[in-house]
């Protein structure tokens, strides 16, 4: 991994991981695209280019002209958003799957685009979820991330490309706010515990759901990524994940720092149902094993980073 095209770079992943792998191969050697330029961040006013996933063209044609070694494939609708718009999420998900699929053939570029605890359903095993186990969702978000896997799968066998993927669960950052996630209650939590000492939840009280700092999704990419593809079995997607916490935690570890924070709840029955499809913790061993997993931050040591953090941030604006 020497070259690397970003799409979908000013979303939540993308922002941060943009700024390690410049850090780690240099500004000319990784390329963001998204939709529109960033105006502000540390991508303002650096390299970046304007791509539409959806436009086969564009995409092959970006690829030939910056001639890259690996493809991160970040650039699509989340959960709550494609259930409310689910033609729309279909033509962006898999279309942009497909045409950067293509691309990274065409090149022989590796290529990494990150599944989600959302390919699970209500059939799936709730606890410990295997590697490898029933995948019935029932949402379009769910629909489109089971059809990417087994599209890596497909161009891994079929074509020989070098796909990487994990099932991410909720990421939770404050750099860039969250875009239309079942899971983003757990960075609203945050960012309105400092600014109003209150919040009022979206999600059910005793709703688990695995999540994971950002940092260590950032890590955890890179370091698939820069895995021994002898050593790899898994081409679809690797079970990854940190904590399993509900919304009562997340309270109670903010009020170790904000005593007096109040958690209240106003569920959103669309997102409470598909939250509840979707598994309690997950077994990661497969990727502990093949890759060496590992996480740095829990919940209270995230709680700490993220409550700073956004008092930084709110300091800045100012």
């Amino acid at each position: 991994m020497k070259r690397i095209l970003i799409t979908g770079a000013l979303g939540q992943i993308g922002t941060e991981l943009t700024v390690k792998l410049r850090e780690i191969y240099g500004e000319e050697n990784v390329l963001p695209t998204d939709l529109r330029i960033p105006e502000w961040g540390k991508m303002k006013d650096t390299p970046f280019e304007i791509l539409d996933v959806t436009d086969s063209e564009a995409v092959m044609e970006m690829t030939k002209k910056f001639k890259p070694d690996t493809i991160i494939h970040l650039a699509a609708l989340l959960s709550a958003v494609a259930e409310r718009t689910p033609k729309r999420a279909w033509d962006i998900n898999m279309g942009g799957l497909m045409n950067t699929l293509e691309a990274a053939r065409e090149v022989g570029a590796q290529y990494f685009t990150p599944s989600s605890i959302g390919s699970f359903g209500p059939s799936t095993p709730k606890d410990n979820t295997p590697q490898e186990t029933i995948q019935r969702p029932s949402t379009m978000y769910g629909v489109n991330k089971v059809a990417g896997e087994l599209l890596l799968d497909y161009y891994y066998e079929r074509f020989g490309v070098d796909t990487r993927s994990v099932r991410f669960p909720g990421l939770i950052s404050y750099e860039q706010e969250p875009g239309g996630g079942t899971t983003d209650y757990a960075c609203e939590i945050y960012f309105e515990a400092v600014k109003n000492g209150t919040y009022t939840s979206f999600i059910d009280k005793g709703t688990y759901m695995d999540m994971m700092y950002i940092d260590d999704a950032i890590n955890c990419i890179i370091d698939l990524l820069q895995a021994d593809p002898e050593k790899l079995s898994v081409r679809n997607a690797f079970n990854v994940s940190a904590m399993s916490i509900d919304p009562e935690m997340v309270a109670e570890s903010i009020k170790k720092h904000i005593p007096e924070f109040e958690l209240k709840y106003d569920v959103d029955p669309m997102r409470q149902a598909i939250a509840e499809s979707w598994p309690n913790s997950l077994d990661c061993d497969e990727a502990k094993e093949q890759w060496n997993f590992k996480c740095e931050y829990d919940l209270d040591k995230m709680t700490e980073k993220m409550l700073s953090g956004i008092r930084e941030k709110m300091n800045t604006a100012k």
